[in-house]
């Protein structure tokens, strides 16, 4: 398993032939930090995140090395836990805290809030396709805050009211990774403006932060008298 860029680049750790969690490529991580760096993070700018079904710790590293100010990587199988912990200390980083947990407790339990949450669950868990809700419904994304979930070719999640985009990379005569990826933005609506500044600046702060990506012109949806939903969707 190899670091792909930062801090900790080129550096390799020998993940034992006996897990069961195997640890992302590097086409597919390289592919998976192109898109996340050059349309959504400066991750050295204090970004906090959460690598929930951490398994070997690929992705954890990955964003340790990148400059993350705090990662939480939740992983319930005991030696892959102890592997990520054991990773992390030879790199001697105290920004990595992996935990022990069932990820749907974590959810469930958590109090803590996060710019970016990162899911790799099992292809064939039988509730993978609830992951978004339940993250969603539990508040420990923050407003401004990205999720991408990595699932099978399968699993569609383009009618979700917080999907952004779906990305496919693989390779041939394997099964395509799919990552998709969520935001849910939202910004006080005041009644008795007289004009509609309050949303021409926030769709201005929300397009810098998307920076050049490939989404079309945002849109506004009024849905209630207190909240303005904004959201931006690739074409397909």
């Amino acid at each position: 398993m190899r670091v792909i860029s930062g801090i900790y680049k080129r550096r390799r750790f020998d993940v034992p032939h006996t897990f069961k969690a195997r640890p992302t490529t590097d086409f597919a991580k390289e592919n998976l930090f192109n898109v996340l760096s050059n349309n959504y993070f400066d991750f050295e700018d204090g970004v906090t995140a959460l690598d929930l079904f951490a398994g070997t710790g690929s992705i954890s590293i990955e964003l340790v090395s990148r400059g993350c100010d705090r990662v939480i990587s939740v992983e319930k199988d005991p030696q892959h836990l102890s592997f990520i912990s054991q990773m992390m200390r030879e790199v001697k980083t105290d920004k990595c805290f992996p935990i022990r947990a069932d990820v749907f407790r974590f959810i469930d339990k958590c109090s803590e809030q996060f710019d970016f949450i990162f899911a790799d669950p099992p292809y064939a868990l039988k509730e993978l396709e609830s992951i978004p809700t339940r993250i969603f419904e539990s508040g420990i994304l923050k407003e401004d805050g990205l999720l991408v979930l990595e699932h099978g070719k399968e699993n569609h999640f383009e009618d979700d009211p917080h999907f952004i985009e779906r990305r496919a990379y693989g390779h041939v005569f394997l099964c395509n990774r799919i990552a998709s990826f969520w935001s849910c933005r939202k910004i006080p609506f005041n009644s008795n403006a007289e004009d509609g500044s309050y949303i021409k600046a926030f769709t201005s702060k929300l397009c810098s932060k998307l920076r050049k990506s490939i989404f079309v012109e945002p849109t506004v949806e009024r849905v209630s008298s207190l909240t303005i939903s904004l959201e931006c969707k690739k074409p397909f």
